[in-house]
């Protein structure tokens, strides 16, 4: 009896007892918590997909950030002055070696382009005398030696690439001012920048968030100044090898396979097409010469001095870097193609630091020792 009394009375305490604790509305709760944040997600990954060739500018400008602070911190020892006036220093310096680039420059390369377009023209006729001999008419009876035909024969595509070309030309100049300025600005007050965004994560983990930054900033400026070492050795040979062997525009052709360097992997390949191009008409003997001293500079550069240099700031396996350089050339261009290496070294670090040492409680350290012992 006592039993069936206690019954009703027991099944509604625990009626009360459910209906009382704060769990019976957590599932709710974390239904409605994981829908605003997968929502959130999206709206982020929209609004970042949508503006990604800014944000890559806005990267490129804390990479410039990055140089002039290794610039500013390399003068410490040096210059003891505080890290304002280096800053300063080191954009006064800066600026006079564009300059002095610049004015060089207007002397030797329009000069040196010139005779490169002529050896380009002259190729092109013997090309086309090749191809006659088969029969096969490429460029048409008139059109193989003129290239203003092919410039002004029509007036209105003309104006339409000139319209083109100076569009582009502008976008660049405004691109690169805002790289410049933005970099300048995070170069000044690197630590309220930094504390404007680990501001947005919680206080516990600030401490955590700040380190990590502060990781990705030496990579940058490692690597960024790494490169710079790179680009100005690679001109530095190439530009005197091909003057001692007599190739024409040795300084052009040297430039631009050092700056292919900021491209790993793929600008290299790319920089011995107008070497070879240049050399071919003037001879197979000197089109041999120039490829073979091209390959063992280039093979020095990059299989010697390249990963000393570059080894303490990029730790990333070759396969994922031409990986990022073709996913992201497809998608964003020749910037994502410069950005890939310092992008897929900095995402790296976050991915290791965030992901696997924190959310996964694992030390990458010992699997990484392993695979080098093996």
């Amino acid at each position: 009896m006592s039993d069936s009394r206690m019954g009703p009375d027991r099944f509604r305490e625990v009626v009360l007892t459910a209906a009382e604790r704060p769990d019976s509305a957590e599932p709710p709760r974390s239904m409605l918590a994981v829908g605003l944040s997968l929502l959130a997600t999206g709206v982020a990954l929209f609004l970042i997909w949508q503006t990604v060739s800014s944000l890559l500018i806005v990267f490129a400008g804390v990479l410039f950030a990055a140089l002039l602070d290794a610039a500013a911190r390399a003068l410490a020892s040096i210059v003891p002055i505080s890290r304002a006036w280096r800053l300063t220093l080191v954009l006064l310096l800066l600026s006079a070696l564009s300059g002095f680039g610049m004015a060089w420059g207007a002397g030797k390369l329009p000069e040196q382009t010139r005779l490169l377009l002529k050896v380009m023209d002259t190729q092109l006729d013997v090309l086309q005398e090749h191809l006659l001999s088969y029969g096969v008419d490429l460029l048409g009876p008139e059109w193989g030696r003129d290239f203003a035909q092919w410039l002004f024969a029509d007036q209105g595509r003309f104006f339409s690439h000139a319209q083109f070309l100076l569009g582009g030309a502008s976008s660049f100049l405004s691109a690169v001012l805002v790289i410049l300025f933005l970099g300048i600005l995070f170069a000044f007050d690197p630590t309220g920048h930094r504390e404007s965004v680990v501001m947005l994560v919680k206080h516990s983990y600030r401490a955590r968030a700040r380190a990590v930054m502060d990781e990705m900033g030496g990579i940058m400026r490692l690597w960024f100044v790494g490169q710079l070492v790179r680009i100005v050795l690679m001109t530095l040979c190439v530009w005197i090898a091909l003057y001692l062997i007599g190739l024409p525009g040795p300084f052009v052709l040297g430039l631009q396979a050092g700056l292919s360097n900021f491209i790993p992997y793929l600008g290299p390949i790319v920089a011995a097409i107008p070497i070879a191009l240049v050399a071919m008409p003037l001879g197979a003997s000197l089109l041999i010469w120039a490829v073979v001293i091209y390959t063992i500079i280039q093979s020095i550069e990059g299989y010697v001095i390249g990963p000393l240099i570059q080894r303490q700031a990029v730790e990333i396996p070759p396969a994922w870097t031409l990986v990022a350089i073709v996913l992201l050339g497809s998608l964003f261009g020749v910037l994502g193609i410069a950005l890939a290496m310092p992008l897929v070294a900095i995402g790296r670090v976050a991915i290791i630091r965030f992901y696997v040492e924190d959310y996964l409680g694992d030390d990458p350290r010992p699997a990484t020792i392993a695979s080098d012992q093996s």
